[in-house]
């Protein structure tokens, strides 16, 4: 019998790839249903339908969509903390700046925008939009390349807010907010070596741009913006999470606007 070479390296499995149609979680699924989302169809771990569960089941048969109990296995193959349950649907589809602003002069209101610049982590992409759903925005913005989009973890993340907000991808970042600029709306980058922003007048349009942990906005992002504010810190660590710095400005600029 011939040796096996000391070269040998076993064959490695292709990385797992997420359907970006996937949607995973109870609140996800379950604020997609309610927001009438164009679902293929529902994935349930056979024998779970209890809890909020059956509050899915519900809303599925309400809405006609096909239920399809599988085997808690088959979750597992296709998502991570899936919660017994998934859905199917079509393909998010972004929104356009155009959109978001004609949405702001739809409900009569100064435009308020979230910019996210080079936001890598599809967790706090998706705590971020959460957020400034939560707090009254009328979109964000994220940059086509170095960052992260709507992956099936950023949407999970989410927690079902892309059902109430518009995202939109834009090819150049600084183009974007001197389009905002031109509209009077006012541009914010956040920076450590900022104006407090306790101090700062938010009313009228809006424009927060929030930079990745570490990094930061981007110096020519950041030097088109027309002002730059930070979060006094008190501690020995000088920075914080992306999305949670963004959950403190913006709850000072849904407080501002009322």
């Amino acid at each position: 019998m011939t040796e096996r070479s000391s070269n040998f390296r076993p064959r490695r499995e292709a990385p797992r790839e997420t359907p970006e149609n996937l949607i995973v979680g109870r609140n996800a699924v379950r604020e997609a249903l309610r927001a009438g989302r164009d679902m293929e169809k529902l994935l349930v771990s056979r024998g779970e339908a209890t809890g909020s569960l059956r509050e899915i089941l519900a809303l599925a048969r309400e809405k006609g969509v096909v239920v399809q109990e599988v085997d808690r296995r088959r979750l597992d193959e296709m998502a991570e903390n899936h919660q017994g349950v998934a859905a199917l649907a079509s393909m998010y589809a972004y929104s356009t700046l155009e959109e978001i602003l004609a949405l702001a002069r739809e409900k009569g209101e100064p435009p308020f925008l979230v910019v996210l610049d080079g936001i890598t982590d599809p967790h706090n992409l998706g705590a971020i939009v959460r957020t400034a759903e939560c707090m009254g925005a009328h979109g964000v913005i994220l940059p086509e390349r170095r960052a992260v989009g709507l992956t099936p973890a950023a949407m999970k993340a989410a927690a079902g807010a892309l059902e109430w907000i518009k995202v939109a991808r834009v090819t150049n970042l600084t183009r974007a907010l001197e389009t905002l600029k031109a509209q009077n709306i006012w541009t914010y980058a956040t920076d450590m070596d900022g104006e407090d922003y306790r101090r700062v007048n938010f009313s009228g349009g809006c424009a927060l741009v929030i930079g990745a942990e570490g990094q930061g906005v981007s110096r020519l992002v950041r030097e088109t913006c027309d002002q730059v504010v930070s979060i006094p810190m008190k501690g020995h660590i000088d920075s914080l999470n992306a999305s949670v710095a963004a959950g403190v400005i913006l709850a000072e600029i849904a407080r501002q606007r009322g």
